[in-house]
C-alpha cells in the first residue's frame, strides 16, 4: 500500500515534467486529426444513418413518435447523434490507449528508470511486435465487452461500474505489459502480474474512473452536439491527460516491484576468489 501510494504521488509530479507534456501532445494530434476528419466526412452520414436503423424498429419507432407526439423533438432529434458520439468516443479512446501505449509508454519508462532506477538492469524481455501484438489483443477484447455490455448502460448503478472497469482491465493487461517489457525478463514479468494482480488492476480501475472525467465536457446539453468534433478533440487532450498519468502511475509500480524482486532473489554463487584457488592443496595425480 505504502508503494502504490508513492507511486500515486510521484506520477502526478512527474505530468508536470516538460518532456511528459511534450509526449502528450503526439497522442493528442493524432487522435484529434482521426476526430476532425471522420467528423467532416461522416458525421452527417453517419446519423443518417443511425436515424434511419432508429426509424426502422417498430418500438424505437413508437418511442419517438410518442416524443414528437408530446412536444419534445428536440429531445428526438438529439437521440441520433447522442449514440453516433457514444459510439465514437470510445473507440478514439482505444486509439489513444494504443498510441499511448505504442509511443508514450516507451519514452516514460525511459524517463522513470533514468531517474529514478538508473541501477536497474534492462533485460529486454519482449520485443516491439510482441507489445503490440499484446496491445492490440486487450483493446479489441475491450472493444467487445463494451459493445456487449452496452444494454447493461441503460441500468443507472451499472453503468457507473461497467465502463470504468473494463477500461482498467485495458489499462491493467496494456500498461503493465508495457511498463516492464524492456526491463523484465519474460518469467520476471509474469510473476510480478501474477503477485501484484490486485494492487495492478487497481490502479487500472482508478485510472478508469479518473478516465471518465473527460466525458463531462458533453455535460453542456444539447449545444455539445454543435461542435461534437472540437469536443472530442478536448476530450481526447483530457483523455491523453489520464493516460499518461495512469502510465506513469504503473510504470513507478512496476520498477519499483521489480527492483524488489531482484533483491530478493538470491546472489547466484560465482567462481571462488583467486587467493582462494592459489591456497587450496594441488590435486593428487
Amino acid at each position: 500500500m505504502k508503494e502504490l501510494i508513492g507511486s500515486c504521488g510521484r506520477a502526478a509530479a512527474y505530468c508536470l515534467h516538460p518532456r511528459v507534456i511534450l509526449l502528450s501532445l503526439l497522442p493528442l494530434l493524432l487522435s484529434g486529426v482521426l476526430a476532425l476528419l471522420l467528423g467532416w466526412f461522416y458525421w452527417e452520414t453517419a446519423i443518417a444513418a443511425v436515424r434511419a436503423q432508429l426509424e426502422a424498429w417498430s418500438l424505437v419507432g413508437s418511442a419517438l413518435d410518442w416524443l414528437s407526439a408530446v412536444g419534445l423533438d428536440g429531445l428526438r432529434a438529439m437521440l441520433a447523434p447522442l449514440i453516433v458520439v457514444a459510439l465514437a468516443v470510445p473507440l478514439l479512446v482505444v486509439v489513444s490507449l494504443l498510441i499511448v501505449a505504442l509511443v508514450m509508454m516507451p519514452k516514460l519508462v525511459d524517463l522513470v528508470a533514468a531517474r529514478r532506477f538508473p541501477a536497474l538492469e534492462r533485460r529486454h524481455g519482449e520485443p516491439l511486435w510482441r507489445s503490440m501484438l499484446a496491445s492490440l489483443g486487450a483493446a479489441l477484447a475491450a472493444l467487445f465487452a463494451l459493445l456487449v455490455t452496452v444494454p447493461l448502460w441503460l441500468i443507472p448503478p451499472l453503468v457507473l461500474l461497467i465502463p470504468p472497469l473494463i477500461w482498467g482491465w485495458l489499462s491493467y493487461r496494456v500498461m503493465s505489459f508495457d511498463a516492464l517489457a524492456e526491463h523484465a525478463t519474460r518469467d520476471e514479468r509474469q510473476r510480478i502480474m501474477a503477485e501484484h494482480r490486485l494492487p495492478l488492476l487497481g490502479i487500472g480501475v482508478l485510472t478508469g474512473y479518473l478516465g471518465a472525467a473527460p466525458a463531462l465536457v458533453w455535460a453542456v446539453g444539447a449545444a455539445a452536439l454543435a461542435f461534437a468534433p472540437f469536443l472530442i478533440v478536448l476530450s481526447m487532450w483530457l483523455y491523453t491527460l489520464v493516460f499518461a498519468f495512469s502510465a506513469l502511475w504503473f510504470v513507478h509500480y512496476a520498477l519499483a516491484a521489480l527492483e524488489a524482486l531482484r533483491a530478493a532473489a538470491p546472489v547466484p554463487a560465482g567462481p571462488p576468489p583467486v587467493e582462494v584457488i592459489a591456497a587450496l592443496p594441488p590435486a593428487s595425480a
